[in-house]
């Protein structure tokens, strides 16, 4: 096949070949265990400097005993606390799923809301948490910028911006908005198991064939062309073409 030479040919290719290694909804393709909005909002607020795995050991205790807004809004500090005490930074994270719980009570009825503008106005909600939620709980447009992202975009010259929020955007002009959550979350598997940060696995990529740092042995190459930008030793000699 022909190889893409643009940042929007290699996002298209990507998103095709993705698709096909991680098939399925962003919601089939999340790997938060979660029941509702509300579940699945706060164990992204968990996986912060967490493992998912880490999360979904935690988050049954934390919702039988707390099952919903309602709930959480009323929970005893300490009694969260001892809870979700194995993902880290445990004080903070309390805080925040406390005052999420009571936001969503006092100014949206109880109910998690769907927009983005009420989104991040939740004690512990950024616009990457925001577009987890979108995009998985409610099937809207999304595209949560993770590390994985920031880096495989970098790494597949869609985009030499290092902003999260400017990434968002320029991936938003590249993918259709109904695809973009699904697109994230396929980046996100994809650098986990083969694009990872310090020893990416180029010779098992599908990726490889027009990835213009898998070629160039690279971090970050021009967006629109394909010569290095910046060159990098790789890791155990493997060439570079993965948190969260």
């Amino acid at each position: 096949m022909v190889r893409p030479r643009t940042p929007a040919g290699r996002a298209r290719e990507t998103s095709r070949r993705l698709g096909a290694l991680f098939p399925g909804t962003a919601s089939d393709l999340c790997a938060l265990d979660h029941a509702d909005a509300f579940q699945l909002l706060a164990a992204t607020i968990l996986s912060a400097q967490c493992t998912d795995e880490r999360v979904n050991l935690t988050t049954p205790g934390l919702f039988d005993r707390f099952p919903d807004a309602p709930s959480l809004a009323v929970a005893p500090v300490d009694e969260v606390e001892a809870l979700i005490r194995s993902t880290g930074f445990f004080r903070a994270k309390t805080r925040s799923l406390i005052g999420m719980a009571t936001a969503v009570v006092d100014r949206f009825d109880g109910v998690v809301p769907s927009r983005m503008e009420d989104l991040v106005t939740l004690p512990g909600v950024g616009r990457k948490t925001a577009n987890v939620l979108r995009s998985v709980a409610f099937d809207l447009p999304g595209l949560p910028v993770d590390t994985h992202v920031q880096r495989l975009s970098r790494r597949l010259g869609l985009t030499d911006e290092t902003d999260p929020v400017k990434v968002e955007h320029v991936l938003n002009a590249m993918v259709p908005a109904a695809d973009r959550g699904r697109f994230s979350l396929r980046l996100i598997l994809h650098g986990r198991a083969t694009c990872r940060a310090r020893s990416p696995r180029c010779q098992e990529c599908v990726l490889a064939d027009f990835c213009p740092a898998a070629s160039l042995g690279t971090d970050a190459v021009p967006v629109g062309g394909d010569g290095p930008r910046t060159r990098r030793p790789t890791s155990r000699g493997a060439t570079q073409p993965s948190g969260r």
